[in-house]
């Protein structure tokens, strides 16, 4: 096969889980003999076009801030898809199949214009289905994101989800169940399995962004409740955010304050695993995740893993019953914890599931799926 992914941004250039999938997946296919190439900003030192680790990097616009205020840049999504188009349609009948990021839309619907009169199918990766959470994000400006969503999800493509979750939100904006294929995340299980445990690690951990969906003030709340029942347990929270300050103050106000370390960013992804592998018990009670990629990386970590039952979050579909789910709030996520301080472990090992979610599974479910868009029998 002959592969163009498209996205506004490449790892490990720029690093983040929507780009990290499209490197792994794409440099299995590469040593399999398959031709990438990967479309996005010249964010890398060197050529426009140049090769790496078997991939062909095409740097269609120069690197150009991704976020403002906070927010993604419509500005920016439009300049890349508007400076895409020229250099995917010179090349697209070169492309078996053309395979796109989806957020932050613009790109979408750049590519299918690209398409449009060839025998290239388009396919396009949902991470996640934002529907009302438009209306938190965008505020009045909600409507447009929500239009271009919808009209995104009902362009002619091939929908692969990264879960059963997202796929189901996705249905709501037009596509059937049965038009779109699940092929989760990944991990590196033999990265995570080789790492060194950190020599100053926690008891509890908590790795994510620091934004209100993912609720690390219950954690907090719930961590403070045990720790007398657990006199020498320790919690660390990993991550930034805009709700960094105000769960930093909070820390400062529990009872067991002492007992509670906010380590912020950690610029090595190393220094993360390490921190899992040295822990006992991995907390996230996020009530919104299109996947939860740190639920498979804890997991591969040997962590009991303890996530929150919500309805918009993937947490149970990933963890299945290697981990445990607490109901969205402080009191039964306390009360779960203290289950799995005392020793209690899920009854599937957490190390086995984990085994589903190796970038070399993913990978070769990508390809079985872009075959069949290729084939036409999707």
């Amino acid at each position: 096969m002959d592969i163009g992914f498209v996205t506004n941004v490449v790892f490990p250039f720029v690093k983040g889980g929507a780009e990290k999938r499209i490197h792994e997946i794409g440099i299995r296919l590469a040593a399999e003999g398959h031709d990438i190439t990967v479309y996005g900003r010249h964010f890398w030192d060197g050529p426009q076009v140049m090769e790496y680790k078997g991939l062909t990097l095409y740097g269609v616009a120069p690197a150009e801030e991704l976020y403002a205020d906070e927010r993604r840049s419509i500005t920016e999504a439009i300049d890349f898809s508007t400076r895409l188009l020229p250099h995917l349609r010179r090349n697209v009948d070169d492309h078996n199949v053309v395979v796109a990021s989806l957020f932050p839309y613009f790109p979408v619907l750049a590519s299918k214009l690209t398409t449009l009169g060839t025998d290239t199918p388009l396919i396009t990766t949902w991470h996640e289905v934002w529907l009302d959470y438009w209306d938190e994000y965008l505020d009045r400006l909600a409507p447009f994101g929500k239009g271009i969503e919808r009209l995104t999800a009902r362009t002619p493509h091939y929908p692969i989800a990264v879960s059963g979750v997202t796929a189901d939100r996705l249905t709501k904006l037009g596509p059937t169940r049965d038009e779109i294929e699940v092929v989760p995340n990944g991990i590196d299980v033999d990265r995570i399995e080789s790492t060194p445990p950190a020599a100053d690690g926690f008891d509890v951990l908590y790795a994510g962004r620091l934004i209100e969906d993912k609720h690390v003030d219950w954690l907090l709340e719930a961590f403070d409740r045990v720790a007398d029942a657990a006199p020498d347990a320790t919690l660390g929270v990993i991550g930034d955010g805009p709700e960094r300050d105000r769960l930093e103050k909070q820390a400062q106000t529990l009872e067991h304050a002492d007992r509670v370390t906010m380590l912020g960013f950690l610029e090595e992804y190393d220094d993360v695993l390490a921190h899992m592998r040295a822990v006992d018990v991995f907390a996230s009670p996020s009530t919104r995740e299109g996947f939860g990629i740190t639920f498979a990386e804890a997991m591969a970590a040997d962590c009991t893993v303890i996530a929150a039952k919500h309805p918009e979050s993937a947490a149970s579909e990933v963890i299945g019953d290697a981990g445990f789910l607490a109901s969205p709030t402080a009191d039964d996520l306390a009360a779960v914890l203290e289950r799995a301080l005392s020793g209690e472990r899920p009854n599937t090992e957490p190390t086995a599931r984990a085994q589903r979610y190796d970038w070399d599974a993913i990978a070769a479910e990508a390809e079985q799926h872009y075959q069949c868009a290729i084939n036409g029998n999707w």
